[in-house]
């Protein structure tokens, strides 16, 4: 009769404590790469091998300890990403890209490789100091705007949509620069929008809402709790320095803030390009230094780059305000901060115009690569770090145009063709208006489609899209270029998205995936300053002090006026709200 035991079981089976015996005793044999039943003599030189392995392990442990320790003490990383406090003399450049989410790099590097016949394997300056990169979110809302994105790395803390260093409850937070200023560095402030825009208002004011840019210019020039807190200023903005019953002010008084800061607060002020290029990028400037070059923006760089006579570019402007920070603090023990701005990248977003932004980029990109070299020459210690407040226009380099299955491609040279921005060619047509009918309709085909934006096949109903609405010219510009280049945008406002920190030597705290208020940590890390006896003081201070005998914070605003805030950014570039 067959056995009823199972396959492979006529041998008796061990007992469960034997087989675990035996099968420690097969795998210490085999891990002593001796068998089992060697003579003893043997397992005694195995047991003195065995102990000399492992002191041997154990001493090169406790060194990898002790060489961990050191470099901790000496500018490396703790566990939770925070750098030790440095020690000495330093620099610290920080830089925003504001509005530049990640397609924007991906968009301007093929960009840029078709345009220079390059390899695909060319890469931006910023790609190769590629370290992290931040969430972007503000107190109220997961989508910040600039304001809310600049207090972040400002003050290190989150505040509401609209705030220019004003945390929730309506109480001023210290900023990085005014602290900065207190400990002895001197200070600095580059952008290519208007001075009193969102992010560098964050730096050296403090508003209820970003909407008060008389009140912002104020502050920034002296008529601040703390007095004067910046060394220099160059950028756009002139308008709110000027009265306005001059020409070219947008000042809702007529005060006169360019003599205020020249008699008050010592500032030495220029206003144009012949006066900037008598700086001598940097060796000839005296602080304090006020230079606003625009009424308000400075032109798009595939603009300004025509108008070189008149704007300085983000480049030298960013090289004068180093070679300036670094001569003046030569025989300081206190080095200097500076922040800089590519500040249209966010602009050219909101108007959905990609010709205009890779240009933008590449702007901010020449910019980032001469801050390197800065570093690089200096005799002293610096960090760059740099990254965005959120990204702008939800770009994606793609679109279908049909129901049918798209093709892989998008077109660069599409790009290419523009010569000028949407922006431009829509103030264009606006002094052209007093044209009609087919005079009209000439000029926005030949003049503005072909020659400006480099389209030869516009459709006529295309053209008279922007004969009748002419007030959204631009915005039926960019269209006409998206569509044909195959690039596209998700909104005309800002957008949840990652953005991506770069950073230099020393800036290795900021790798991997972080909030945007540890930006604004480390800068104030690195420095070593005291931001919280900042917002201690500004409190005292902030109590008996007024402009013009109101609240110098502004008034708190509603929520109906923080959301009309945002809608007047987007009328402010062709697009109906």
């Amino acid at each position: 009769m067959p056995s009823e035991q199972p396959l492979f079981a006529s041998n008796r089976r061990e007992s469960s404590s034997h087989s675990e015996e035996r099968a420690a005793a097969e795998d210490t044999a085999l891990l002593g790469g001796q068998r089992k039943d060697e003579p003893v003599a043997h397992n005694r030189t195995r047991f003195w091998r065995e102990l000399g392995l492992f002191t041997w392990a154990v001493v090169a442990t406790a060194a990898v300890i002790v060489l961990a320790v050191v470099i901790t003490q000496h500018g490396g990383s703790h566990k939770d990403g925070k750098n030790t406090k440095p020690t000495g003399k330093r620099n610290l450049i920080f830089m925003v890209s504001d509005g530049m989410g990640p397609a924007s790099l991906s968009m301007t590097r093929s960009f840029r490789q078709f345009e220079g016949g390059l390899p695909h394997a060319d890469v931006l300056v910023l790609d190769q100091h590629f370290i992290g990169s931040s969430r972007t979110r503000s107190s109220n809302s997961l989508i910040t705007d600039s304001a809310a994105g600049a207090t972040a790395f400002s003050c290190g803390m989150k505040s509401y949509n609209g705030a220019i260093s004003i945390l929730p409850d309506h109480t001023p937070c210290g900023t990085v620069l005014e602290a900065a200023k207190k400990a002895g560095y001197t200070t600095g402030l580059v952008v290519t929008t208007s001075i009193t825009d969102a992010t560098p208002a964050c730096f050296a004011s403090h508003a209820n809402v970003r909407s008060e840019e008389d009140l912002i210019a104020e502050q920034e020039v002296g008529e601040h709790p703390l007095g004067r807190v910046v060394d220099l200023v160059l950028g756009g903005g002139r308008c709110h320095f000027l009265p306005n019953t001059t020409s070219g002010s947008c000042r809702g008084d007529d005060k006169d803030l360019t003599k205020l800061a020249q008699e008050k607060h010592g500032w030495n002020y220029i206003d144009n390009r012949k006066d900037f290029d008598g700086l001598k990028l940097g060796s000839a400037v005296k602080l304090p230094l006020l230079g606003l070059f625009a009424g308000y923006n400075i032109p798009y760089e595939l603009d300004r780059r025509n108008m070189n006579d008149v704007y300085p570019s983000l480049d030298e402007m960013a090289t004068t305000a180093l070679k300036a920070l670094e001569a003046a603090t030569q025989d300081s023990d206190k080095g200097f901060f500076l922040m800089i701005e590519g500040s249209r990248i966010d602009h050219a977003g909101h108007g959905n115009d990609p010709a205009a932004q890779v240009r933008e980029v590449l702007a901010y990109d020449k910019a980032f690569a001469s801050v390197l070299d800065f570093l690089e020459n200096s005799s002293t210690e610096g960090v760059l770090v740099a990254t965005s407040d959120h990204e702008t226009g939800g770009l994606a380099v793609a679109r279908q145009l049909h129901i049918t299955y798209p093709h892989y491609v998008w077109y660069p040279e599409i790009l290419s063709n523009a010569s000028s921005s949407a922006e431009h060619l829509s103030r264009n047509l606006r002094s052209y208006m007093s044209g009609e009918g087919d005079s009209l309709k000439d000029f926005i085909s030949e003049e503005l489609v072909k020659k400006g934006l480099g389209i030869m096949d516009a459709k006529d109903s295309e053209i008279q899209l922007i004969v009748d609405d002419p007030e959204r010219s631009s915005y039926y510009f960019t269209d006409m270029v998206s569509r044909r280049a195959r690039i596209g945008w998700s909104t005309h406002g800002h957008s949840a998205v990652d953005v991506n920190i770069y950073g230099s030597a020393g800036s290795e705290a900021l790798r991997g995936n972080h909030e945007n208020v540890e930006v604004g940590q480390f800068l104030r890390d690195y420095l070593d300053v005291d931001v919280q006896a900042i917002t201690v003081e500004l409190a005292e201070k902030g109590k008996s002090f007024t402009i013009s005998g109101a609240d110098w914070t502004g008034k708190i605003p509603t929520e109906d006026l923080l959301q009309s805030v945002a809608t007047e950014a987007e009328t402010a570039y062709g697009i109906a709200p």
